[in-house]
């Protein structure tokens, strides 16, 4: 089973699964008019992750288990419990595509959090050289000029990848979190989940395997003074491995790591019940678009199914944003503008953003502005237009001021018309969209804003925008 796949639009009820293997929540349905979400939340160690599966006959939908092989070094698959013993919930959100977007049930629906949050568990921006510069590039230098970019743009972390213990080492990288130290900046640091599932060679290997490895790679961790962990490749849904996902997460939590799971399942309301775990991939994000033409070519429709399925509950650890050239292999299909407002767009306890410096120099100073202040934090969500794999028009508030993104998942010009009365606005708005001149051509200007007012708004083949309430 993987999370790491194009959702298939427009599919009739009862078409089987590609892989044979089932659905992955959350999964849209339309009924006429009517829409609806289907996932899971609340997921516990006394359970496995499950799924729609592939046959529905009669457009009946079952739930599906995991496959065997998805455990944790020989554990338990299917679940089993003593009693009392509780399920997941199941969650089916039914109404408007507005329902939809602004829904909160998945994590309403969630366990409370296992202890409080403390004051270092913040939410926030972060630099990462891997997703456009590989793993050559995970040196102290270039870490290093990371760290100094991530202050510039007033973000909270730099992430670190794969192999900085062969390339940088122990003791480089306490000195780089001491450089970043004196400018604001944490340290986030790679980790492979290792495990009889995993035949990926990335180091570090195997540090996070038990309880004992575990808690003394944090005592050093934090007596370096790392600040979170990014853990990749994890070997699917299965009770046994589901509880690896709370094993990590509970040994973290004295430490006050920030944790973000990659190569890994939906989270399914985690992030309330352990506040310290910011973000989850379980997605095909930029990586993918990187890697090849024609995963760049689906990048449109793709990002605008995902305001309205896997990005409506849980954080996504999509790692969106490049405004400038990709490599010497893919060429982007979106526009910068497009890439611009994925900021606001996508939703991430943690978001890193894909360009690097030299693309980020290149841009406008009223753009690099605008990625200084986009808010950690988002205190409300609402739906303005949009329809799923076409485009999608979110709203979102934070720091008293409101954010609109759009999209345009389509290779054909939108002309929108947004309706402002549901949001508190009065006064002029900066609207900031593609210009005429090609890649990193950007156009920005004043509009009137108001709840009796209708924004026309012309949007670029595969384009986007941003608009910010004053």
């Amino acid at each position: 089973m993987s999370y790491e796949e194009f959702y298939e639009k427009d599919i009739p009820v009862g078409a089987p699964s590609p892989s044979g293997a089932g659905w992955v929540y959350p999964g849209l349905f339309r009924s006429g008019d009517a829409w609806l979400l289907v996932s899971e939340s609340g997921l516990s160690r006394t359970f496995c992750g499950t799924r729609l599966r592939s046959a529905s006959p009669d457009g009946e939908y079952r739930i599906g288990f995991p496959d065997s092989r998805e455990n944790f070094q020989g554990g338990a698959v299917n679940p089993e419990s003593t009693l009392p013993w509780l399920t997941p919930w199941r969650v089916i959100v039914v109404g408007s595509l507005e329902t939809i977007v602004e829904s909160t049930l998945g994590v309403d629906l969630a366990d409370k959090p296992a202890r409080s949050a403390t004051s270092s568990i913040k939410p926030g921006k972060a630099s990462w050289s891997w997703v456009l510069l590989g793993d050559e590039q995970t040196t102290f230098e270039v870490q290093k000029r990371f760290i100094d970019y991530a202050a510039a743009m007033h973000w909270q972390y730099c992430m670190i990848d794969g192999l900085w213990d062969t390339q940088i080492g122990y003791e480089k990288v306490k000195e780089l979190i001491d450089y970043a130290n004196g400018k604001n900046v944490k340290i986030l640091l790679w980790y492979n989940s290792a495990g009889d599932w995993n035949s990926s060679p990335q180091t570090l290997r195997n540090r996070m395997l038990t309880h004992e490895s575990r808690v003394r790679e944090f005592e050093h961790l934090k007596a370096m003074g790392v600040a979170g962990l990014k853990i990749d490749f994890f070997g699917g849904d299965g009770q046994s491995m589901i509880g690896y996902y709370f094993d990590i997460l509970e040994d973290a939590a004295p430490y006050n790591f920030l944790i973000n799971f990659h190569g890994a399942t939906l989270p399914r309301g985690l992030q309330r019940t352990f506040p310290h775990l910011m973000t989850v991939e379980a997605i095909r994000g930029f990586e993918f678009v990187t890697f090849e033409q024609k995963n760049a070519d689906q990048e449109p429709t793709h990002a605008a199914m995902l305001p309205f399925t896997r990005n409506v509950f849980d954080p996504m650890d999509f790692t969106p944003m490049a405004l400038d050239r990709i490599n010497n292999r893919v060429e982007r299909r979106t526009t910068s503008g497009f890439e611009l407002a994925l900021s606001v767009m996508f939703t991430s306890g943690i978001q890193h953003y894909a360009e690097i410096p030299e693309g980020m120099a290149k841009v406008p100073v009223y753009v690099r502005d605008f990625l200084k202040s986009v808010p950690n934090v988002w205190e409300d969500t609402k739906f303005l237009d949009g329809y799923p794999g076409k485009f999608a028009v979110v709203a979102r508030q934070g720091e008293n001021r409101w954010y609109i993104a759009g999209i345009n998942g389509e290779a054909t010009e939108k002309k929108l018309t947004l309706a402002l009365d549901k949001l508190p606005v009065r006064g002029f708005g900066r609207l900031i969209t593609d210009g005429d001149g090609g890649n990193l051509s950007f156009r920005q200007e004043k509009l009137q804003m108001g709840a009796d007012k209708k924004l026309e708004i012309t949007v670029k083949p595969h384009g986007g925008f941003v608009l910010v309430s004053e």
